[in-house]
């Protein structure tokens, strides 16, 4: 297994990056590997967060406290927050944000579609985004300004102009059992007017969906940073457009390729 050197120089800024793209990259394939030693085990530890929708195993925690070892050792004084631990405050402008396991319910239930999700945020804005997707070994990566690449090949948003042809994907909140906000008027809303909509269960992974083309439109109310923070750059980075919907609704968000966004937005908010 490649060795990260323990102290990174900075050069550039650029470079900087790029060393902390090269290390991230390692971490989420260590984690993944971490993923697949407890994949369709009978050794998951599931235990419940919030309520009977969001659920914990011990493959989250697991990879989220060595994706925190490996921070803490290579780059001390950045800050991490982490969805199964919150935040890490460190002294310099650099901010990670993972969600070790997105797609836990999947996970859990020996489903194969679930990813790590590592974004870097630098003053407030995000510079690098990692996504792995280790069942289906598909390593999404997108440095701000040089765009997306899936396992080292670039990617872009799909050319559909209009709905009619279009496959989104779409997600629903872990409160959708008690708050009747929660996404399906919006979907009885869009569904006859598209080929269709499929629900994949990791906001990560559905946003490279995105950026790889394979879907063309994707929108959810109610995430978290660590959900999107990756994907929302790689989207960017492979020609799309994401960004909230509402602003009321913790972070809504909708992804899309220039031509469908506005399309698929006046659904959401029929206002617009």
């Amino acid at each position: 297994m490649f060795k990260p050197k323990k102290q990174l120089i900075m050069d550039s800024e650029i470079s900087y990056w790029h060393q902390l793209a090269d290390l991230a990259t390692v971490w989420a394939k260590e984690m993944g590997k971490i993923h697949l030693s407890y994949f369709r085990g009978n050794h998951l530890d599931i235990e419940l967060k919030g309520s009977i929708n969001d659920v914990v195993t011990a493959a989250d925690k697991t990879s989220e406290k060595y994706f925190i070892e490996q921070v803490s050792q290579h780059c001390p004084n950045h800050s991490i927050l982490g969805e199964e631990s919150g935040l890490h405050s460190g002294k310099s402008d650099y901010c990670w944000v993972v969600d070790p396991l997105d797609g836990t319910t999947n996970f859990s239930q020996g489903l194969p579609i679930f990813s790590v999700s590592i974004g870097l945020q630098y003053k407030g804005e995000t510079i690098l985004g990692i996504v792995y997707a280790p069942y289906l070994d598909e390593l999404y990566t997108a440095i701000k300004g040089e765009g997306s690449l899936l396992n080292g090949k670039s990617i872009h948003v799909s050319t559909k102009k209009e709905l009619g042809p279009s496959v989104l994907t779409t997600g629903f909140p872990c409160d959708k059992d008690t708050n009747p906000d929660n996404n399906l008027t919006e979907v009885s809303r869009i569904l006859p007017q598209v080929r269709g909509i499929r629900r994949y269960g990791s906001a990560a992974y559905d946003l490279c969906s995105v950026a790889a083309g394979f879907f063309d439109g994707y929108w959810e109310p109610n995430l978290h940073l660590w959900d999107v923070c990756a994907g929302i750059l790689i989207v960017q980075e492979a020609g799309g457009k994401a960004q909230q919907y509402r602003h009321d609704r913790g972070i809504s968000l909708l992804a899309a390729n220039p031509d469908l966004f506005k399309q698929i937005e006046q659904n959401l908010i029929p206002s617009k």
